[in-house]
């Protein structure tokens, strides 16, 4: 005869350790995610005199941080209103979850769109893309400084890659708002026009600060983007 208690006891030990296995699972799956504060390829006062070392140094180990850090924290709390099934608390996150992972993403395009060997003009496909798309190089460096310090507050200017219609556009988008999340076009190269990235060195005369930017941008960088796109 078949024991019903044993059965049940069994059948409970056993969904039990699913859940403890499942619950492991979850925690080493979150421990993976967790954001990081990516390395420089070059040190702070590689870009000088175009950015300033103390610049650099407060821009990355400061500011992108903290959008590591509180990006982070509010992944784990969406985690837990999720588990919850609180939709109230997931709505209320969209904000800082907007904000702070936009400002990792952003961050993280703008350290390797920049180089002490930057500047110049790009070559190849990415230099007949822009000639096809601006009618010439010096077109589009004018449009794109042009959108870039009219960004009102801050924001960035940003030369991305429209997928559907096969050719580059330039955006402007507001605080630290993506790119690709926001518009749909896929960032190539972003310039940082919040007050932080150029303060200290250029005060408030923006334009002189995205006019010097030029000077250190790494166009093998953005070609790759370009092609990576383009996939």
């Amino acid at each position: 005869f078949i024991n019903c208690a044993l059965v049940s006891h069994f059948c409970w030990h056993m969904l039990k350790t699913r859940k403890c296995i499942l619950k492991k699972k979850i925690l080493v799956s979150a421990s993976r995610q967790k954001h990081t504060l990516p390395d420089l390829t070059y040190d702070y006062g590689a870009l000088e005199p175009h950015i300033c070392a103390e610049i650099m140094q407060l821009h990355h180990s400061k500011h992108h941080a903290t959008y590591v850090n509180n990006l982070n924290v509010t992944e784990e709390k969406y985690k837990e209103a999720l588990a919850k099934g609180d939709v109230t608390a997931q709505v209320a996150l969209q904000p800082a979850l907007k904000f702070n992972g936009g400002g990792h993403i952003n961050h993280t395009i703008f350290w390797t769109n920049l180089s002490p060997n930057g500047g110049g003009e790009p070559q190849g496909e990415l230099m007949e893309a822009i000639k096809r798309d601006f009618g010439s190089f010096q077109t589009m460096k004018e449009k794109m400084s042009a959108a870039t310090v009219a960004v009102q507050g801050s924001g960035w200017g940003w030369l991305g890659y429209d997928k559907d219609g096969g050719r580059l556009r330039i955006a402007a988008c507001a605080n630290q708002d993506p790119l690709q999340g926001t518009t749909g076009l896929i960032p190539l190269l972003g310039i940082d026009v919040w007050e932080h990235a150029y303060y200290l060195q250029y005060k408030n005369v923006r334009p002189d600060y995205v006019k010097a930017i030029w000077n250190a941008i790494n166009w093998d960088n953005v070609s790759e983007r370009l092609q990576a796109a383009k996939m």
